[in-house]
Order: structure tokens, then C-alpha cells, then sequence
């Protein structure tokens, strides 16, 4: 189905509290995820970053859509210059002690037809980075 989103879920050994802080404190933020110059998690704020492949950086636009707070935030995510929307949903869910995160990239194909914004990139690029990069800064600080 092409116009499904990409969902990617991880389950972390870290509570609700330490995993929403992660999501949304921008000093925290920086050592897994992209390096905003601010980030503040309130509906109608704006930031931006550069992120892209080996060969092309994008200027990434986003802007906040929805937050409450330990449970959910939203925002757009579109590229400077080019056409579409897209839209990254972060839902959290306590399990026990631990805490699982869904993320939910809707709209990938509002983007032009390139192998840049193919869906398999969306799909790895969420693996790694809550799979791999919120795990580690969860559990072991790096």
C-alpha cells in the first residue's frame, strides 16, 4: 500500500518520565537525535535542521501540531524547497517499568519521486534513530 505510513516501535528499559524528557528536552535531544538550535514542545513551535544521505543535505521545517505531555507529540516535517507534507507522530505507552515508543511518519508520499524520500529511508532512518540511538542514550547514556 504506498500511501500507508511507516511505523517503527521500540521498547526501552527507562520510565514514561525519563523517555518523554528525551523526546522533548533539547539538551537531551542532541545526543540522540538532530542538533536543533531550540526546541521547545508547544503546539505552533517552529524549528528546523539539516539531516539528508551521504550526497545531499536537506533543511528539514517542522512545526509542532499536538502535545500532551508523557503521552504523545506531533509535528510536521516537510523539506525547504521542495514540495510536501509529511507528519511524525511520537506516542508513548508504559509497560511495567518500561516504556514503548511508537513513531508514526505519515504523508511520505506528498514528497517528490526520488530515492532520497523513498519509503524504505523513512523506515531504517526511524529504526536507527529510536531503535538504536534513544535506546542507547536511554539505557546506557550514550
Amino acid at each position: 500500500m504506498e500511501n500507508s505510513p511507516v511505523v517503527v516501535e521500540a521498547t526501552y528499559n527507562a520510565s514514561v518520565k525519563d523517555t518523554w524528557s528525551a523526546l522533548t528536552d533539547n539538551s537531551q535531544m542532541k545526543k540522540w537525535y538532530f542538533q536543533l538550535d531550540e526546541f521547545v514542545p508547544q503546539k505552533g513551535f517552529q524549528f528546523q535542521f539539516e539531516g539528508g544521505t551521504e550526497t545531499h543535505t536537506y533543511t528539514h521545517l517542522c512545526e509542532i501540531t499536538e502535545v500532551i505531555p508523557l503521552k504523545k507529540i506531533s509535528y510536521s516535517w516537510k523539506y525547504k524547497g521542495y514540495p510536501g507534507i509529511s507528519f511524525v507522530v511520537f506516542e508513548l505507552f508504559a509497560e511495567g517499568d518500561k516504556t514503548k515508543v511508537r513513531v508514526t511518519h505519515v504523508g511520505l508520499e506528498t514528497f517528490p519521486a526520488s530515492p532520497d524520500f523513498d519509503k524504505e529511508n523513512f523506515r531504517s532512518g526511524w529504526t536507527a534513530i529510536i531503535g538504536t540511538n534513544l535506546k542507547n542514550f536511554l539505557e546506557k547514556g550514550e
